[in-house]
């Protein structure tokens, strides 16, 4: 009795006293029972002759009452109806019935809307870098200053080409005025010669003037058209060294051009707005066409995406619309969001920019290229980017947890409980994904519940104690 008492004393304690409710909570009522008789026994068997002893008993009779009431307070708690007490304790959620939107993910690079390449048009030594790599240009913008002394050279040697073009052609055509006159001055000789023939053919038919004399007026005449017709031909001569000159001066004007523009050449500028990027020669380094580009313009407000999408996704798409209007307005309606390197999906949603005009013979993928505003050029062409867009909507899906699908090789199951509470396990066919929600093609009825929570503590027949499932407080 006195080790009982020892037992008793050592074993409880107010601060012990919620455990052991919890302990004795499990403890069958004719445990209980006993006990109790048992502490009536020892109480009246105990002597309060001697003090020390009276001490114990005051002890133990503490000890056996506290255990005695914690004891009658646990079995006086009713078993929940229909369940028993060692029925396990499972999650449940009601299957849900509701249209969802069905999303795809593509993966995808991103990409200027233009991206301009920076070349040299003529071969120099790179003088000057005009612009902080990275920075936002505008157009027309200073680059690149490629060394314009060889070029200035050129320009005024072409000028000067020029002039002495310009003053042969001048020349020319004041040779034509003077070939011109000669003409006139010889058709004028002629007109004379040809009347002083015509007065001295009567004359001698009357023997008023010598034979000579008409001879000579016959070849005067003679003489003057000759020479009419010299003069024609150095008008045509003229002419021609007229075009010659023409032709030359023109020559030279084209050098100019040329001169001047590969003058201008020297200054490498932006043709559009955008970002400039790195540098890809020093100041000093030789560039020529040949070279490849010193540095890259994009503009990236708007930014193209481009990714692949399969064949299938893409007839899919096609399909849901009666015509080509429709598709290009389904196009402009179609909302994308933009899933970043980091896992943030990017505040500003794009739409469908194009797709290409063939599909992949190898891949069996067909190009799109969407478009994202991009105000403050926060994202640059070559970055990841991940694609999601709702291609279609399921009318009435049947959706379920994620975790309360299991599957056993190759077959799909959920544990169903009953309206006794009892598990039935079913074989089901799953579809989609929707974010933490499985939709279920077959198998299961709107408003059923499937166990969420302890799956695997269940079998076929089981009785559960069911209650709801809280995913939002487990974090998930």
């Amino acid at each position: 009795m006195a080790a009982e008492r020892s037992c008793c004393l050592g074993s409880f304690s107010p601060s012990a006293a919620p455990r052991t409710f919890t302990v004795v909570l499990k403890v069958e009522c004719a445990v209980a029972s006993s006990l109790h008789s048992r502490a009536a026994s020892q109480l009246s068997e105990v002597k309060v002759t001697t003090l020390l002893k009276h001490r114990f008993v005051v002890r133990a009779t503490l000890c056996l009452t506290a255990t005695a009431l914690l004891l009658a307070a646990g079995c006086s708690k009713a078993t929940p109806t229909g369940a028993p007490a060692n029925s396990p304790g499972v999650e449940v959620a009601q299957v849900e019935q509701k249209d969802v939107p069905i999303y795809s993910e593509w993966i995808g690079t991103l990409d200027g809307m233009v991206n301009a390449d920076i070349k040299a048009q003529v071969s120099g030594y790179l003088l000057k870098q005009d612009y902080t790599e990275g920075s936002p240009v505008k157009k027309d913008q200073l680059l690149f200053e490629i060394d314009p002394r060889p070029f200035q050279a050129a320009l005024d040697q072409a000028l000067g080409q020029l002039a002495q073009a310009n003053g042969q052609l001048a020349q020319a055509k004041a040779q034509l005025q003077q070939s011109e006159a000669q003409v006139a001055l010889a058709q004028a000789n002629q007109v004379r010669a040809q009347l002083d023939e015509d007065r001295y053919a009567p004359l001698m038919k009357q023997q008023a003037i010598t034979q000579q004399d008409l001879d000579n007026a016959v070849q005067n005449n003679v003489a003057a058209k000759a020479q009419v017709q010299a003069a024609k031909a150095g008008v045509e001569t003229a002419r021609a060294q007229i075009q010659a000159a023409s032709a030359a001066a023109q020559t030279a004007q084209a050098a100019v051009e040329t001169a001047r523009l590969n003058l201008g050449f020297t200054r490498l500028t932006s043709p559009i707005d955008g970002v400039a990027g790195v540098a890809r020669q020093q100041v000093g380094a030789l560039v020529s066409p040949n070279s490849g580009p010193v540095t890259t313009v994009s503009t990236v407000d708007p930014i193209k995406v481009y990714f692949t999408a399969s064949e299938s996704e893409y007839l899919n798409f096609h399909r849901r619309f009666p015509s080509e209007a429709t598709v290009e307005a389904a196009r402009r309606q179609l909302q994308l969001d933009l899933i970043l390197a980091d896992g943030t999906t990017y505040p500003h949603a794009g739409r469908v920019y194009f797709a290409d005009r063939q599909v992949n013979q190898n891949t069996g993928a067909i190009q799109i290229a969407a478009v994202f505003p991009n105000p403050g050029n926060l994202l640059r062409p070559g970055g990841y980017a991940k694609i999601r867009g709702s291609i279609r909507t399921m009318i009435g899906a049947l959706l379920v947890p994620q975790r309360a699908v299991t599957e056993l090789q190759g077959s799909y199951q959920v544990a169903v409980v009953d309206a006794e509470n009892k598990i039935d396990i079913r074989t089901v066919k799953p579809g989609d994904r929707v974010g933490a929600t499985w939709i279920i093609e077959e198998g299961l009825k709107p408003g059923e519940r499937v166990v969420a929570e302890g799956v695997q503590k269940v079998r076929p027949g089981m009785q559960v104690n069911p209650r709801p499932f809280a995913a939002e407080m487990k974090g998930r």
